[in-house]
C-alpha cells in the first residue's frame, strides 16, 4: 500500500471518495460536511490531498482546506474504504497529510472540528490542542460547508461558538518539545456532556 499526495492523474477516485465518505457519515450517524466530485478534484490538482492506493484499489484519502488568506489550514474529509478499516490506515494517511500541510504551510495554524474519538486521538498524539471555535478561522466559506451537517442547528443556535464537534488547533508557534497526550476518557466525557446537552435541548424544543 503506497500513501502519496494526490495529483490530477487520480481524479478516477473522485466519485469512489465522495461516495465513501457519505456512506461513512450515514453509518455512523455523525456529521461530515459532504462533498463533491469537483471539489475533490480541485485539491488534487492544487497539491491539497493525499492519498492512500493498494495497487490500483482506493484505500483512504484526506485533502488540505486553507482559510484566511492560509494563516489556517484544515485536513479534511479523512475517509478509509470499508475493506481496509482497523488496520491503522487512517492514522497513516492521518500523519501524512499534516506533515504536507506543515510542509507546504509552514506557519499556518492547523485545525480540526470532529466528533469523531479517534481522530481526536490522532489529533492529540501529533500535537493538537482543544480549543474554542472563537480560535479557529472567522472565515465564514468554512463555516459554510457545515450546512450539510445533521448538526448544523446546534452551531446555529449556539452563534456559531459550539457544537457536537470539538475544535483542535496545532500552533507551530507554541509547538513544545514534550507532547502530552490528551487520554480518551477526556474525549469520551466532553463528548457526552455536549451530546446530553445540546441534542437533549434540541428534542424538547421540537416537541
Amino acid at each position: 500500500m503506497d500513501i502519496i499526495i494526490a495529483n490530477k492523474s487520480h481524479g478516477v477516485y473522485a466519485d469512489i471518495i465522495c461516495n465513501t465518505i457519505e456512506e461513512s457519515a450515514n453509518i455512523r450517524g455523525t456529521g461530515i460536511a459532504r462533498r463533491t466530485p469537483e471539489y475533490i478534484l480541485q485539491r488534487m490538482d492544487n497539491g491539497n490531498a493525499v492519498i492512500a492506493l493498494d495497487g490500483d484499489q482506493f484505500v483512504g484519502f484526506c485533502y488540505i482546506e486553507k482559510w484566511n488568506h492560509g494563516k489556517f489550514v484544515a485536513n479534511s474529509g479523512l475517509i478509509v474504504h470499508p475493506n481496509y478499516r482497523g488496520k491503522g490506515v487512517a492514522k497513516m494517511i492521518k500523519k501524512k497529510i499534516f506533515e504536507h500541510s506543515r510542509a507546504k504551510f509552514p506557519d499556518a495554524k492547523v485545525f480540526s472540528i470532529t466528533t469523531g474519538l479517534p481522530v481526536m486521538k490522532m489529533n492529540s498524539e501529533l500535537g493538537y490542542k482543544p480549543v474554542t471555535f472563537s480560535e479557529l478561522t472567522d472565515d465564514q466559506e468554512f463555516w459554510k460547508g457545515c450546512q450539510t451537517c445533521k448538526n448544523y442547528d446546534v452551531l446555529q443556535r449556539t452563534g456559531q461558538s459550539m457544537c457536537l464537534c470539538t475544535g483542535m488547533l496545532y500552533d507551530p508557534k507554541s509547538e513544545s518539545k514534550s507532547k502530552k497526550k490528551i487520554k480518551e476518557n477526556v474525549f469520551k466525557r466532553w463528548k457526552s456532556i455536549k451530546q446530553t446537552r445540546f441534542l437533549k435541548k434540541n428534542k424538547n424544543e421540537r416537541s
